[in-house]
């Protein structure tokens, strides 16, 4: 197995989805006319007021907010730090270009996710990449891989590891035993995952914006005191990524390593591509009443996951100067001491603190993915979510004690052929994504409020649901 799971790791993170990933995102960056810097504002926009939710789902700003959960992890943290320490200082421009990109990608999946949405037995909306691939393509076989990767992969292996990183930076920073640290993991999550996707959403609504609020916060802090030397950082960051200089970690001057680590470690940590956050991003109510208002609202999560808060954890790691290649420390090791060279032994509670806030929504929002792929395989009940809520939980109890590396390698390529899988579907139905994308423009334009009108689309009425679309 491990022969296996190591030769599909190879295809899929080696060639596959570093380059799928990427060109992708380059091509719905070119169809939709550079939508991701042409319109950031109606990003914003979409953002502006989008705090109302109905009795069928979430408000887009607790989709945001669910979705940043599963963004924001120990990716933005450790994830940087091994960009860095491989890639050299180069790595991050590289991270800010995959993730510019990744932009338009998140926008189309979420899209998608919101026009082939359903409601399941209690009313609820549901939706993601399984849904348009099913109803989008009809290939509902195709529809049933994804959902079966997406359960094994978010809904159980990475909230094990998860769980690993908080045991390891509590026990790290304060002694605390993992296993005591996992079982209050499991319950702090229990509470949370038992009462359904609303009670998952209004948690995230809460933390979320709390945890990247202070989190940056501090990182602007350590640049108000490094004033001085963060413009030459940030020259530094973009002539490593062309080799113009000797990159301050990692392979010295090596255009390449930049290159792939930072692409990478810059789609491990935004997800775009995936096919995670469209799990989500199919549960609001959109505002205004048009698929496209959802996938502005995504594409914006990647922009404060990737250039927002990963660019936080590498300047403050370049201004301590704390990054040594060939020294061996790397990952939350190397974030700490970056941090406590900045702030003191604070430092090294704070990076802990944060690991555990990034960590733990991580794995309640993972779990809410998971809900979906239970609903389009027919088992989106009471019984069927208890049973997947158990796990989830027993996962996090046993992921805080042991090694989890050949698991994780087992989720990575579940991942991988999940991945692969939405990848293919979203480029088959970019001719949608991008009539919904000018429709939505065009209305604003005209000085509209954009409304997606079913009779501006024969071709999706008997795809989608007309009594949501109505």
């Amino acid at each position: 197995m491990t022969t296996i799971i190591d030769f599909l790791n190879n295809l899929f993170w080696g060639y596959i989805l570093i380059y799928g990933l990427l060109a992708v995102g380059v091509f719905f960056t070119v169809r939709l006319g550079f939508l991701q810097f042409v319109n950031f504002g109606e990003m914003i926009r979409a953002i502006k007021g989008s705090r109302q939710s109905d009795e069928n789902g979430i408000s887009p700003f607790q989709a945001l907010a669910t979705s940043l959960a599963s963004r924001v992890g120990t990716g933005n943290l450790a994830g940087v730090a091994v960009a860095l320490y491989l890639g050299g200082a180069g790595a991050i421009f590289w991270m800010w270009m995959v993730a510019l990109v990744g932009m338009a990608t998140a926008y189309s999946e979420s899209t998608l996710a919101q026009l082939y949405k359903i409601r399941d037995g209690e009313g609820q909306y549901r939706g993601g990449p399984a849904f348009y691939i099913s109803k989008g393509l009809n290939a509902p076989w195709a529809g049933g891989v994804f959902s079966v990767c997406l359960i094994i992969s978010f809904g159980l292996v990475f909230n094990a590891v998860q769980a690993n990183s908080i045991a390891d930076a509590m026990e790290g920073a304060f002694g605390f035993s993992k296993m005591w640290v996992g079982i209050a993991l499991a319950a702090g999550a229990a509470l949370v995952i038992f009462g359904g996707l609303r009670s998952i959403a209004r948690f995230a609504e809460i933390i979320v914006p709390f945890m990247a609020g202070a989190y940056v916060l501090m990182a602007l802090v350590v640049m108000a005191i490094n004033i001085t030397d963060v413009p030459g950082v940030l020259a530094t960051i973009v002539r490593s990524a062309f080799g113009l200089e000797e990159a301050a970690g990692g392979v010295a001057g090596s255009v390449t390593a930049a290159m792939l680590n930072g692409i990478k470690r810059g789609l491990f940590s935004n997800e775009a591509g995936m096919g995670s956050a469209p799990n989500v991003a199919a549960t609001a109510t959109p505002a205004p009443h048009h698929p496209s208002s959802q996938g502005l609202v995504q594409a914006l999560g990647v922009f404060i996951d990737t250039i927002v808060i990963c660019t936080a954890t590498a300047v403050m790691i370049l201004l301590s100067g704390v990054l040594e290649p060939g020294s061996g420390v790397t990952g939350t090791q190397l974030t700490q001491q970056a941090m406590a060279s900045h702030i003191g032994v604070a430092g090294t509670y704070f990076i802990a603190i944060a690991i555990l806030f990034f960590a733990f929504t991580s794995i309640v929002a993972n779990y809410s993915y998971a809900e979906n792929a239970m609903t389009f395989l027919g088992m989106g009940n009471r019984t069927g979510f208890t049973i997947l809520r158990v796990a989830a939980l027993g996962m996090v109890v046993w992921g805080s004690m042991q090694a989890v590396s050949t698991v994780f390698n087992a989720a990575d390529a579940s991942m991988g052929l999940m991945a692969t899988v939405n990848l293919i579907a979203i480029v088959l139905l970019s001719g949608t994504v991008a009539k919904l994308t000018k429709d939505y423009l065009a209305q604003r334009k005209e000085g509209l409020v954009p409304t997606f009108k079913l009779k501006d689309f024969p071709e999706l009425k008997d795809k989608i649901k007309n009594d949501i679309w109505h």
